[in-house]
């Protein structure tokens, strides 16, 4: 966890105010940073939260600071302990921790009301009695004021009625608690918002005891407050709602001036981000659940084969920015792809087998190569791989009719089996329908390991797996969600967007021995094929499940 709390965008304009409140004379000169990531409980972290979680702890982390965790579990409605079990799991996946300083906002929600009686009691807060519609419909434009005719009422009355919506006495929506602040602003936001709403619902934590909740930005600051958070950071939809956090940091009777700062939030290609429609995937099984491979939530990404190495590399890559943009799906693919090249171990197997028979080889023989497992790390070692008379090799190596440019397995043409022999095709046997059923070759014994000691030029090497020990194995190949790069448009509803290509299951395959006892989250390069990982739920010892993380090689291009 230690490298991934320095994980903290170095030069970014975050840690600029920071540097420059922490100098003499500073709004926070001689204090501990102080930050905290504070997930919504109703539904699982996304690729997008993962660039939260960094900025917040790694920002904690560059300056010797604190993170807290924070389930802002003020509205009930969809709250729920597998999220916050799932959420906790994931922050620590990616490296972090936040010790003991785990907090949830339920647990200030007797504070939050005893601060909402005390702006009622300073004329600053009133109960408004119109409906969601009236209100919408009374919220004027730019050029007329919003209008509510319970502002004015008094002060003792507000009081009263405040504390009958606490005890239950009124069904949901009969009654708002309203900040009392300036109808004509140019903010909408500040046209006196409501702070609290009446809805009869079981919490995951309170159970019945309470029938009133606050609206997120009357809790938000004061939970900041509450926790001495010095820098509140936030994705930038937060933006036209900070000066409501300053109000309610200002006028409530806590002693803490935290700030708030926002920054840009990820956007991907051919992904949702919206926590909403996720659900709506999940709930309607278009994808078999929150960690689907093809999902964008950490728990899928981790299905998929992401490592949380390859997140943080991305998102320090990204950056932090003060304006929205959308970042190419290529780039997530390229970091991934750089880790694995690093740390996962080769081996090969083969997708769509053919049976290769050396027919001059020895019936009853076998013998063994060694082979590196990471040319970029040696001290990885090497292994055994198995050869014998029957081979399998992937279908699309062969062609019977090649085209110009076809250096693989074709009658009369030589090829090297990786790290074996140089074998040179014969012929193919079919079956009574004209498919082609085996392929026939034979092997130059002179050339062990794939060495021509001639110097005789073999222009095409391929992958095999030996028959007799290579194990069975289903592999999952992915490809985008959707179709469109920008599923989320305005103009389009992103269901209509869905890639019924996303997934292809295949269940023949053949891959090394030993691969099928290996268990996640290791993660494999299938020489010339991608990179593998072992997936996390389906997969057993003896019936090995791959999903394809990432394919070998992309035109894209990190600058």
């Amino acid at each position: 966890m230690d490298e991934a709390k320095t994980t903290a965008f170095a030069g970014n304009f975050i840690h600029d105010i920071i540097d420059e409140e922490l100098a003499p004379g500073g709004r926070c000169e001689g204090m501990r940073v102080h930050t905290r990531f504070p997930p919504e409980p109703n539904g699982y972290l996304h690729i997008g939260h993962a660039k939260a979680i960094c900025i917040d702890f790694g920002t904690a982390g560059k300056y010797g600071g604190i993170c807290n965790l924070r389930m802002d579990d003020t509205n009930p409605t969809k709250e729920d302990e597998e999220f916050v079990d799932a959420i906790q799991e994931d922050i620590h996946w990616l490296g972090y921790d936040w010790e003991d300083r785990f907090y949830y906002a339920s647990d200030y929600f007797e504070t939050m009301y005893e601060l909402a009686v005390g702006l009622i009691k300073k004329g600053m807060a009133y109960i408004c009695e119109l409906s969601p519609e009236e209100v919408r419909t009374n919220r004027g434009d730019l050029t007329h004021p919003a209008v509510s005719p319970y502002r004015d009422r008094p002060t003792g009355e507000s009081l009263d009625l405040f504390a009958r919506m606490r005890a239950g006495e009124f069904p949901d929506g009969k009654m708002t608690l309203r900040a009392r602040i300036d109808l004509a602003s140019g903010n909408f936001n500040m046209r006196d918002p409501v702070i609290y709403r009446i809805n009869h619902m079981h919490h995951h934590r309170q159970g019945g005891k309470w029938c009133i909740y606050p609206m997120y930005d009357y809790a938000h600051p004061i939970e900041d407050m509450i926790e001495g958070i010095t820098h509140s950071l936030c994705s930038l939809e937060f933006e036209d709602h900070r000066p409501l956090y300053n109000w309610v940091r200002d006028n409530v009777e806590l002693d803490s001036n935290p700030r708030q700062i926002e920054f840009a939030r990820l956007n991907l290609t051919y992904t949702v981000m919206s926590k909403r429609k996720l659900r709506r995937l999940v709930e309607e099984g278009r994808v078999s659940g929150w960690d689907d491979p093809r999902m964008p939530t950490l728990c899928g990404l981790r299905r998929r084969g992401y490592t949380p190495e390859s997140i943080r590399n991305f998102v320090e890559r990204v950056g932090v920015a003060k304006t929205n943009s959308t970042i190419e799906l290529a780039l997530l693919e390229f970091c991934l792809r750089e880790d694995l090249n690093s740390n996962a171990k080769r081996v090969m197997a083969v997708l769509h087998p053919l049976k290769l028979t050396i027919t001059n080889y020895p019936e009853n023989k076998s013998e063994t190569f060694l082979t590196e497992n990471n040319p970029n790390r040696p001290e990885d070692g090497e292994r055994q791989i198995t050869f014998s008379r029957s081979l399998w090799v992937e279908q699309d190596d062969f062609s019977e009719q090649p085209t110009k440019g076809y250096f693989r397995l074709f009658p009369g043409n030589e090829v090297r089996l990786k790290a074996a022999y140089v074998v040179k095709c014969t012929g193919c046997v079919k079956d009574e329908n004209g498919n082609i059923i085996e392929v026939l070759a034979e092997y130059d014994p002179q050339t062990k390991g794939g060495n021509t000691p001639d110097g005789r030029k073999v222009k095409g090497t391929i992958h095999w797996v030996d028959a007799a020990t290579a194990a069975d194995a289903e592999v999952r190949l992915y490809s985008t969600l959707f179709t469109h790069p920008d599923p989320e448009a305005d103009d389009m509803d992103f269901i209509d967007c869905l890639n019924t290509n996303s997934l292809e299951v295949l269940t023949d395959c053949k891959v090394e021995s030993g691969l099928e006892t290996a268990q996640s989250p290791a993660a494999f390069q299938f020489m010339r094929l991608g990179y593998f990982c072992v997936d996390n739920t389906d997969s057993k010892p003896g019936k090995p499940v791959f999903n394809r993380a990432v394919s070998l090689k992309d035109s894209f291009k990190v600058k």
